[in-house]
């Protein structure tokens, strides 16, 4: 999954981002707004890094390593501390975040996807009259999460006398969870019946994809 954090994790791309907002602030104050001491703090931590950089890599120690870190970790704290104290979108446009280096924010939502995966799961017996479920996944690409944000499990209880059933849209109940395990408590009175399950993923919206194959297990 990609990062949410608008800062780049390459120093040299760090240094781009914060002269070029150094630049920006320093030229047209009213418009970014930015305290003219916090810009003058930003660009003595880009000189500070820059000096820091220029140390040929075969010259550096330990010294000069902690020197580095403590140079970077100061002008991190500067941009970061201007991004969350001045820079918001809105009232800044698209174009002025791109102007920052920044990525404008998506106000186009994405749709949400249909699961096209299939789940079963594992069962246990954790006590007299539960069944303890762990589901897994067995068939179709989970390419985007929101797809498969839970799983909706079909169930339903029969003894020997009735009519088993042949696929999952015959179970009568259901539950919905986001679990990888799930807990099922039945009457005392169900022991020795079978209970029948069949699991669909569904989305973030509550759409629900193909039935996974149907499991059984005795009641203990």
């Amino acid at each position: 999954m990609a990062s949410s954090d608008w800062f780049p994790k390459n120093r040299n791309a760090q240094i781009e981002m914060g002269k070029g907002w150094y630049q920006l602030f320093s030229n047209n104050e009213e418009f970014w707004k930015v305290p003219e001491e916090l810009v003058n703090s930003l660009g003595e931590r880009i000189i500070a890094v820059d000096v820091e950089m220029a140390l040929p890599k075969a010259e550096r120690n330990a010294v000069s390593n902690a020197r580095l870190k403590m140079a970077f970790d100061e002008f991190t704290k500067v941009m970061r501390d201007i991004k969350r104290r001045f820079i918001f979108s809105p009232p800044f446009t698209d174009a002025d975040m791109i102007a920052l280096n920044l990525k404008p924010i998506d106000r186009e939502p994405t749709p949400v996807g249909d699961p096209t995966g299939q789940a079963e799961a594992t069962i246990i017996f954790p006590g007299r009259a539960q069944l303890m479920l762990i589901m897994n996944h067995v068939a179709g690409t989970q390419r985007d999460p929101r797809s498969y944000y839970g799983y909706r499990i079909h169930y339903g209880i029969y003894s020997q006398s009735e009519t088993m059933p042949e696929s999952g849209p015959q179970l009568g109940q259901s539950r919905f969870t986001r679990r990888k395990k799930l807990l099922f408590n039945f009457l005392p009175a169900d022991t020795g019946k079978t209970a029948f399950f069949s699991i669909r993923y569904e989305n973030s919206k509550g759409a629900a994809g193909p039935w996974g194959p149907m499991f059984s297990a005795l009641i203990p």
